[in-house]
């Protein structure tokens, strides 16, 4: 199987492609399909309530003949999160799940889970802690909600969930470890939810397969224009598996995005 992994920053922005970075991830996105993945999943599509507009599905279709696409929209507010997950095979079943979490958050789209017959596949977009930290509370709830989620698909069979988790792990996952440890995103609490997340028996592929290796970032800020061309980045976005089949994973990598700030792809390669 190789399964792509993307926050892709809204997908009307790429499908209109209007502006120099809708052109530059609508040309991420080319790249994507011609690797023709078996699944892809995609977080902050920003997509309406009801989904894919026709203009937007016609045009993934394109890029995607015959996949299958699955959608959750916030429905909270407007234009905010969401997430989708495009497949080749039909699923034998799909969830949008809400696992209890505070707040809004449960309405925000932020997780798509397919069910295959060796497998769950699963998406998620992590809530922000936020400006000062005011949503830090409630992100914690979300961490142990989340896990509990994932551990119940767990007992059933292997997960292979991905996305952008908001967290950079350790110091080695972010170029300025020690001017950030009051950041969203890389705080304590944030950082010990994900060390529960991988200890209740989950692997953190690219790490597993990169052990000690710094410089790795998913993600480069697009508010500082030099942020990319002095790789100051984050690793923010994963690809985890269950550990029992984590002996399966034969490749996983960042994908180059060239000179396109913000996220960049995950791909793994895992033989199931």
């Amino acid at each position: 199987m190789k399964l792509i992994s993307w926050n892709i920053d809204s997908i009307n922005a790429a499908v209109e492609h209007k502006s120099d970075r809708g052109l530059m991830t609508w040309g991420v996105l080319e790249g994507i399909a011609e690797k023709k993945p078996d699944v892809v999943a995609i977080q902050e599509t920003k997509l309406k309530v009801d989904g894919l507009t026709k203009k937007q599905k016609e045009a993934l279709e394109g890029l995607f003949p015959g996949y299958h696409f699955y959608t959750n929209s916030s429905s909270a507010r407007k234009s905010y999160a969401g997430t989708m997950l495009m497949t080749k095979d039909e699923p034998i079943k799909v969830d949008y799940p809400k696992i209890g979490a505070p707040g809004e958050m449960d309405q925000e789209g932020r997780i798509v889970t397919a069910e295959f017959a060796n497998c769950f596949v699963s998406t998620v977009y992590t809530p922000n802690a936020g400006g000062e930290l005011a949503r830090l509370d409630d992100r914690q709830l979300w961490d142990d909600a989340y896990r509990a989620y994932i551990n119940s698909l767990n007992e059933q069979k292997p997960v292979i969930f991905s996305g952008d988790f908001n967290v950079a792990h350790e110091e080695i996952d972010l170029k300025h470890p020690n001017t950030n440890h009051h950041s969203a995103g890389f705080t304590d609490e944030e950082r010990s939810h994900f060390t529960q997340l991988l200890d209740a028996g989950y692997t953190d592929t690219l790490r597993a397969a990169h052990p000690g290796e710094g410089d790795i970032y998913s993600w480069w800020a697009q508010r500082s224009k030099t942020s990319k061309i002095n790789n100051s980045g984050w690793r923010i976005d994963y690809y985890l598996v269950s550990n029992r089949i984590a002996d399966k994973v034969q490749d996983i990598k960042v994908v180059d995005t060239g000179a396109r700030q913000d996220h960049a792809p995950l791909e793994l390669d895992i033989e199931l």
